[in-house]
């Protein structure tokens, strides 16, 4: 029998008539950490014993925080002693904690648990490096206009030490340098976005100063996360819509990743019962923070996406716990070298898109930093809660649909849908460069056209049976070095690229002429009209930041007769300034088109691949 009691009222029990045989704490066991510690350690060895590291040259996720305990069992074998650097004293362990959770779920993602009570061998194609850049509380604190220096300071030591890629995973962030302005950029958002695109730079006071131009050979990825709000409501999207992501997820060039959950199950424990879950199935974490303030200037759209950051339990009055190992991941902890604790919010999410963001570099080595962060926004998908919102917003509106991806960004990504192809969803790749404006002037716009090769006969024969076409154009801008420029269309960015695709029937002179009025149109200030195709979210409310993505659902006989698409320039700093050092300077651009039907019995996949001539691997056994 289950009894709630003190101490004191069971002390009479045994000069009752009651036969008392034990009185013992009751088990209630929902996770692997309900476990006994023994217990705990023994799931540990097992899945240790089952690991294979990935070799020392395959790419890592490398952290960027409190540090990692590279001495537990599960990550000691993908973390080597000279991958584990500091910007902070001569020691690069972890003593809060939240580095070495973060790396246990960047190495496994959410799937710890399963990992744990499976049987399988477990064969790992990425690594763990670790820079530590933030004190301890015996240490110093960061002043706040030196987290940019800091960051800098952290990328140049793995790529010092090793050549091999990898995705930087920064799963913190701070309030904003300009507080009042959610959005804006700030030096330490400004020094991720000139990481990135390769350019070297320094602080002056509270400035930037450039260096020299992007090196593209430089280009890198950075994965940062949104924020988690303050304090939890039972209205947790209102809670969320009003909490501005925070310094330096509003970065350009970074991906940018909030939370959502699909854990709603409380613990059968009954000192929780007649709690609940705060968010329904598939919606937003309540951790996570959102866009949403950052109003209608022209700032990105972020999340860029979404992923697993657990849930909240609240009980139905005042009491909320954010940190229950029910509604929360399964990851590794610092306390010895087998433990288990838990993670959550935007920063266990931060981590998995991290890990998804080394698995592309060790499957695709050839793709750029833009190609890996466009090829995980084009994998991702609302969840059906998501969606639902997101259709209650499209009646009201084109701006109001823009609201739902200020809050949920493009949706959540999975492995497979990152990866792979399938019959019925065929995934193209494009990485192209170009001058955007030739000459001293910059006063010839060029633009790139890109025929699709369209399974023509395939959409025909599927008539008025829906197809998806999902386009996402990735590419990174250099940040201008002045904050005056911050607060003006175009000043930040060195340059803008556009996609437009050709209308049904609409011939190729017909589609260069649109084009050139579109990007003269966009370049005068005006707002591109775009053409007959009805997109989802539109030209208006995706030219945004410097990753834009769009949906034409349509019919496969329509889709039939369109074939090109259309990559042109909109200027930036590079073009008004002048700046004699980035003439005639080319930029590059990833382009990610996919073409999905839910029609059963056809083959996208195949067609395209003879277009292309994709050689098919042969296995001999």
């Amino acid at each position: 029998m289950w009894v709630e009691s003190t101490w004191a009222q069971l002390e009479v029990l045994p000069f009752t008539a009651v036969p008392l045989a034990e009185i013992r704490r009751p088990e209630f066991v929902d996770t692997i950490q309900d476990l006994s510690a023994d217990e705990q350690a023994e799931y540990v060895q097992d899945f240790a014993s089952r690991l294979e590291p990935a070799d020392e040259l395959q790419p890592a996720v490398c952290h960027l925080d409190t540090g990692v305990a590279r001495t537990h069992i599960l990550i000691e074998g993908s973390l080597a002693p000279q991958d584990l650097h500091s910007v902070l004293g001569a020691s690069g362990f972890d003593q809060p904690g939240h580095g070495t959770k973060m790396a246990g779920i960047a190495l496994f993602g959410a799937s710890v648990d399963q990992h744990l009570i499976g049987s399988d061998q477990v064969k790992l194609r990425h690594r763990l490096e670790s820079v530590r850049i933030l004190p301890t509380k015996n240490e110093k604190p960061h002043n706040p206009l030196a987290y940019g220096d800091v960051t800098a300071q952290a990328v140049s030591l793995p790529e010092i030490a090793s050549n091999r890629r990898r995705a930087f995973c920064m799963p913190i962030s701070t309030t904003s340098d300009t507080p009042g302005n959610p959005g804006q950029p700030t030096l330490w958002s400004a020094t991720i976005d000139a990481l990135a695109v390769g350019s070297s730079v320094v602080r002056d006071g509270n400035e930037l100063r450039l260096l020299a131009p992007p090196d593209a050979n430089a280009a890198r990825l950075l994965v940062v996360s949104a924020g988690n709000v303050d304090t939890f409501v039972t209205d947790h999207l209102a809670e969320s819509d009003t909490s501005a992501i925070r310094d330096p997820g509003q970065a350009w060039n970074a991906l940018t990743v909030g939370a959502h959950t699909e854990l709603v199950t409380p613990p059968t424990d009954p000192a929780f019962a007649g709690w609940s879950a705060v968010a329904d199935s598939g919606d937003l974490s309540p951790h996570s923070r959102t866009s949403l303030p950052f109003g209608p200037r022209p700032w990105p759209i972020k999340p860029d996406i979404v992923m697993e950051g657990g849930n909240v339990l609240h009980d139905g009055a005042s009491m909320f716990e954010p940190n229950h190992a029910a509604t929360s991941l399964r990851t590794t902890g610092h306390e010895n070298d087998q433990a288990l604790v838990s993670a959550n919010a935007t920063s266990a999410a931060t981590a998995q898109a991290s890990r998804l963001s080394a698995l592309v570099m060790a499957t695709y080595p050839e793709y750029w930093p833009e190609t890996v962060r466009g090829l995980i926004v084009h994998a991702a998908e609302w969840t059906p809660a998501m969606q639902a919102e997101i259709d209650r917003a499209r009646a009201r509106g084109r701006q109001a649909q823009q609201v739902l991806l200020r809050r949920y960004g493009w949706g959540v990504p999975t492995e497979e849908r990152v990866l792979f192809s399938s019959d019925q969803t065929v995934t193209l790749v494009v990485q192209d460069e170009f001058i955007p404006f030739d000459g001293a002037q910059f006063t010839v716009p060029a633009f790139r056209l890109h025929d699709l090769p369209w399974p023509k006969q395939v959409l025909q024969d599927l008539g008025a049976a829906s197809v998806a076409l999902r386009v996402t154009l990735s590419y990174f801008i250099e940040p201008t070095a002045s904050r005056r420029g911050w607060r003006q269309r175009y000043k930040y960015a060195s340059h803008g690229l556009r996609f437009e695709l050709q209308d049904p029937l609409e011939s190729e002179s017909q589609f260069i002429q649109r084009v050139n009025q579109e990007a003269r149109t966009e370049e005068t200030g005006g707002r591109p009209t775009g053409g007959q195709v009805s997109w989802t979210v539109g030209p208006n409310q995706r030219n945004y930041g410097s990753l834009h993505q769009d949906i034409w659902e349509t019919s496969g006989a329509e889709l039939a007769s369109t074939g090109r698409l259309a990559v042109y320039p909109v200027g930036g700093w590079w073009k008004n300034n002048k700046t004699r050092d980035r003439i005639d300077r080319p930029v590059r651009y990833s382009l990610v088109v996919s073409l999905k039907t839910d029609a059963t019995n056809v083959d996208l996949y195949t067609p395209v691949a003879n277009l292309l001539r994709v050689p098919v691997e042969v296995v001999v056994e």
